[in-house]
């Protein structure tokens, strides 16, 4: 049985020090793709943005910044509040988004209680079918 844990919560498009937009986002993690974090932005557009990349990158942007290329993670302060800084870059272009540090915490440490670290290859079965593969 595959459990999903999500969590709604509005993130901060910076588009310069003076210009903010609040963008309404979804934070999801599936026990089926266990290395991965999926964020879906909903931004004034018919079709959601999605992105995906490792749970490991969120959980360590948290505490210090990371990641290299496509995604950055990184903690800092916003008027006095602990957030978290993501840059997003693309072909279609780049972005820089905030999320209140808490909550991004909070539903980390849901997704690491369901699939602790460490353990995500044990749900991805592969040890059972390379056993059945070996076994022919």
């Amino acid at each position: 049985m595959h459990t999903v844990v999500e969590r709604e919560l509005e993130l901060t498009l910076v588009l310069s020090p003076e210009r903010r937009i609040p963008v309404p986002a979804r934070l999801g993690y599936l026990t089926d793709d266990p290395y991965a974090v999926h964020v879906t932005f909903h931004i004034d557009t018919e079709h959601p943005v999605y992105w995906t990349f490792a749970r490991e990158l969120l959980v360590e942007g948290v505490f210090r910044p990371c990641g290299q290329g496509d995604v950055r993670v990184w903690p800092t302060k916003a008027e006095g509040r602990s957030v978290v800084l993501m840059a997003l870059s693309s072909p279609a272009g780049d972005a820089l988004l905030e999320a209140p540090a808490a909550a991004v915490s909070a539903w980390l440490e849901r997704t690491l209680r369901v699939v602790p670290p460490g353990t995500e290859g044990e749900r991805l079965g592969l040890d059972d079918e390379l056993a059945q593969l070996l076994a022919r």
